[in-house]
């Protein structure tokens, strides 16, 4: 059984002391391929070294490169045109995607108008250089949804946009996100015991729209909740995922990899 984790931080420093360690419990439980996300353009920097450096025939690497909306305010010209340099070399550097990018009203780390700002900077941008996005959302949905409606109204999503990472909206949510084009991602919280919302959208989505991932170090499933998360537990979110859609884990893992190798042209880079 092949699995692929679509979102992890191992730039994180919380995996400074035991990088290697993770890499080799991740190959241990059957990963075959990680994506490795970022959140601002230090993280973009740090994931393109590990990913050149750990790489391996075993377990493949690849990354995102984007802003998350928590990093708005330090997004700059010169951020933009380094982004651009990256994904014009893109399989080079090993990207597979933009992001995280998106708004985040949660936290307001960064002023809203900011937020949208950047945010319609990058979606300019992954149009431009025809990549996916990875899409962060959290409690700005309404706003999320009339900058994407707007995009897609003008033509400027791609037909397949990207994924929404983490997942945690309505159905009435996920069917618009699934008109655009979107896949979902979704991580630990659907094992929890008072998850609902989205082990129901599970239950309802399309097979071939769905991703597994982590977001390691965070959001991690049962039964290791409440301590650092890693690529090894993706097998919980599998097997949770397995359970609601009536399949078996083994059919579940061939869907999702089949999935996101789609979604990020990880057949063409592979054959390439």
């Amino acid at each position: 059984m092949e699995l692929i984790d679509t979102h992890v931080h191992l730039n994180d420093e919380r995996y400074s002391d035991d990088l290697d360690e993770v890499l080799l419990r991740a190959g241990e439980a059957g990963l075959t391929r990680m994506i490795l996300a970022s959140a601002s353009y230090q993280d973009c920097i740090e994931s393109l070294r590990i990913v050149s450096e750990k790489n391996t025939l075993e377990l493949a690497l690849w990354c995102t490169i984007g802003v998350h909306p928590h990093e708005a305010s330090n997004y700059t010209d010169e951020t933009h045109r380094q982004l651009r340099g990256w994904l014009a070399e893109r399989k080079k550097h090993r990207i597979v995607a933009l992001g995280e990018i998106g708004l985040d009203y949660f936290y307001d780390f960064s002023p809203r108008e900011m937020q949208r700002i950047v945010f319609r900077r990058q979606l300019d941008l992954a149009f431009e250089m025809d990549v996916p996005i990875v899409l962060h959302e959290r409690d700005a949905v309404m706003d999320t949804l009339i900058i994407l409606d707007e995009y897609h109204k003008a033509g400027r999503l791609r037909s397949v946009p990207g994924v929404c990472h983490c997942f945690s909206g309505s159905e009435e949510v996920a069917e618009k996100l699934f008109s655009y084009g979107f896949y979902l991602g979704f991580d630990g919280p659907i094992t929890f015991k008072n998850s609902k919302r989205a082990p129901f959208v599970i239950t309802k989505a399309p097979m071939d729209r769905l991703l597994i991932e982590t977001d390691s170090p965070y959001l991690t499933p049962v039964p290791f909740r409440g301590t650092r998360n890693e690529p090894a537990y993706v097998k919980y979110v599998l097997e949770k995922m397995a359970e609601l859609k009536g399949v078996t884990p083994e059919k579940m893992a061939a869907i999702t990899t089949e999935n996101a190798c789609c979604l990020f042209g990880l057949y063409e880079l592979i054959e390439g």
